[in-house]
Order: structure tokens, then sequence, then C-alpha cells
């Protein structure tokens, strides 16, 4: 009788024990994997997170800011947000707007029509000769856009530039005309560089269809047919230390970004990372 009653609390006791081993180890199995499963959110996180803009200004030695703005996805990438919203000397870049006010004033007809060189030597070679709008876009021939300032005028020019909003509107007396631009009173940040340039994208900006359809076209660097790459570069030896920019957009994978970069320059062979640092941070977003 005691035999049979111990066999039957041992059994009891076993199967007890059994059901708690099988509990524990289930519960465990759930801890384990609630501690090793990923949310999808934090996945998206993860793959969305912004690339280390900055490291290729390190890699370079150079300091400077780059702005890149998606439109589809209304995003910005950035590196140094500080100066990214510091108005600067625009360079030439404002030879953007500067084609638009010529054209839309009627002081050059179109992009083919060439002026004379004044013959007066300046250090880059490219400068010292006839040339015309596109051209002289390309060249960044500083003669040739003061020409159009001064023909365009201070009062016109003051008009467009009250009428865009573009950077401080301020460009100084009608003796400043060919050179505001240059040494100031006009400044820009790279934040409104895009901004501009958003509007000329989506032609919202007071000159004709033809106006700004002409200047975009002057503006392609890079076409293939996986993207067109438009911009413009600047240089600024005015300052200390000198400025360099480029500014423009890629159109790829239906989608555009816009992008503004600065650097301070050492030397004139620094001058070609303005565009190599961009291309690096667009190559960053799998772009190009």
């Amino acid at each position: 009788m005691l035999f049979h009653m111990w066999r039957s609390r041992s059994v009891f006791v076993t199967v007890i024990g059994c059901f708690v081993l099988l509990l524990t180890i289930s519960f465990g199995f759930r801890v384990l994997a609630q501690n090793h499963f990923t949310s999808p959110e934090h996945l998206n996180t993860v793959t969305a997170q912004a690339p280390n803009l900055g490291r290729h200004f390190q890699e370079l030695g150079l300091e400077g800011s780059i702005l890149i703005y998606d439109l589809n996805k209304n995003r910005t990438y950035e590196h140094n947000p500080q100066r990214n919203a510091t108005a600067m000397l625009p360079g030439s870049t404002f030879k953007i707007f500067n084609a638009m006010v010529a054209l839309e004033t009627g002081v050059i007809p179109d992009d083919v029509t060439v002026f004379t060189w004044d013959g007066i030597k300046r250090p880059i070679e490219a400068w010292n000769h006839d040339t015309n709008l596109r051209q002289a876009f390309k060249d960044s021939t500083v003669w040739f856009y003061q020409v159009l300032a001064r023909r365009a005028g201070h009062q016109r020019m003051q008009k467009f530039i009250d009428q865009v909003g573009y950077g401080n509107r301020q460009i100084g007396t009608a003796e400043d005309i060919d050179r505001f631009w240059l040494q100031g009173p006009l400044e820009i940040s790279p934040k409104a560089q895009i901004q501009f340039l958003q509007r000329l994208y989506r032609n919202n900006l007071p000159f004709s269809q033809r106006t700004m359809d002409l200047v975009k076209d002057i503006m392609v660097r890079e076409q293939t047919p996986e993207y067109t790459l438009r911009g413009k570069t600047g240089w600024l030896n005015s300052t200390k230390p000198e400025l360099g920019w480029f500014v423009g957009y890629l159109e790829q994978n239906k989608n555009v970004y816009f992008f503004a970069t600065t650097i301070d320059m050492g030397k004139p062979s620094d001058a070609p990372l303005r565009i190599e640092i961009t291309r690096r941070s667009l190559k960053d977003l799998g772009l190009l």
C-alpha cells in the first residue's frame, strides 16, 4: 500500500516537473524570440539613416558645407547646417540669375550672340577672346557677365532682385552694377540657393518660359540616359579664405535633387574639389 502511494506521488511529481520544465522552455524561447526580433519600423529607420557627408571634407582636408534636398521625399541631407544658413557672396553662381535678366530685358537676344572681347588680358586664358552667353557660362567669363549687368542697368537689376527675393536683395549703388555679386553687398546662403533653384526648376520665377528654359539648358553639365546634371560653380578671391561654390540640381529616377556646396579654398588646385565633394555626396545617396 505504501509502495503504491509512493509510486503515485513520484509519478505526480514527475508529471508536475515535466509541466514546469515545458513552461520554462516555452517561456524562455518566447523571451529569446522577443529579444532577437527587429521591428520593421526599426529596420526602416536604420535603412533611411543619413550618410555622413562630412567625411568627404575631412578626407580632402577642407572646411565647407553641403546641402542636398530630395524633392520627392521632402528630405534634406547636409553637413555644417550653421554654414548652410549663413549668407555669403554668390560669386559666379549669380550668372544663373544674371543670364535670365539679360535675356528677359533683351540685353542679349539669345545664347549664341557674340560679344567682342575688350582686348584686356586676364589670368584665365579662356576669357581672352570673343564669346557668347552659353560659352561664357561654361568658362565662367567674368567680363562678359559684367557687360550684361551694365547693359541691364541698376534699376532693372534691382527690380528683378526684389521680385525674386534673391539673397539679401542688396546690389549697392549704380557704380556697383558690375561687381555687387563679386565684392558685395549681395549675399545669399546655401539654403536660399536651394530655394531659388527650386523655383527655377518649377518655372516659378518672374521670367518668361523661354528665358527659364534657355538658362536651364545652358546649365546642363552632364546628360546621360540615366540622369541630367545642371549646375554652376563660383570662386571668390575677394574673401579670406577664398570661397568656392557649386550649386545646381540632378534629375534622376523621376526625382530631383538640389544641391549647394561651399568650400574654403587655400589654393587653385582646390577648385575641382567643389565638384568632387558634390559628386561623392550624391553617390552616397545611390545617385550618378
